[in-house]
């Protein structure tokens, strides 16, 4: 009896571990996002200039996205600097042929494009292939964040609490690789040979 519950046990692990390859959530949902690319919704995004545009304008290219609002001087801070380690290591040529950044605000109500403007200058974002942008309709916030599994908590200062990863968009713009902000040059030099 006590060798079937132990299989069992074992069974229900492997399972919900993803064969052991997983043993958190975020890992699991990482593992699922590089085997099934996924779709992500529509939403209509302004950038600093005050352009709007999609996700789906970028079609054809790979695309890295980040979640940041533009007064926090933590997270998104570093996932500036991530993002420009990026932009600095893949072949300058590809930049807009084949590869974009885009950094995404969840602060709708207060990041309007003068603040965005402003963020991107502090980050050397050039407004071509490097865009600063909010989702222009609130409504359109929520199944965005979910899609990319993205929980920002307002934190009763003014600010936020979130969570930060860089994501890639592959060239069909489906969410197809989740990697953590603090190895941008290994996230580099895995979609270089893509490019």
């Amino acid at each position: 009896m006590a060798a079937l519950v132990s299989l069992v046990g074992i069974g229900v692990l492997w399972r919900g571990t993803d064969g052991f390859a997983a043993f958190t959530a975020e890992t699991a949902r990482r593992v699922d996002v590089l085997r099934a690319p996924r779709p992500l919704p529509a939403a209509v995004l302004e950038d600093q200039n005050g352009r709007t545009f999609g996700l789906q304008d970028y079609r054809g290219k790979l695309l890295a996205v980040e979640f940041i609002y533009t007064r926090c001087g933590t997270i998104c801070r570093t996932l500036g600097i991530a993002f420009r380690q990026i932009r600095d290591h893949v072949p300058r040529q590809t930049l807009g042929r084949d590869f974009a950044l885009l950094s995404i605000s969840f602060d709708t109500e207060r990041d309007d494009s003068a603040s965005l403007k402003a963020y991107g200058d502090a980050h050397g974002v050039d407004g071509k292939y490097w865009r600063i942008a909010r989702v222009r309709n609130a409504a359109e916030l929520k199944p965005l964040l979910d899609a990319f599994g993205v929980v920002a908590i307002p934190d009763g200062l003014g600010g936020f609490e979130h969570n930060a990863a860089i994501y890639l968009l592959d060239r069909e713009g489906r969410l197809a690789l989740i990697s953590d902000i603090d190895h941008p040059i290994a996230f580099a030099d895995r979609i270089v040979p893509q490019l």
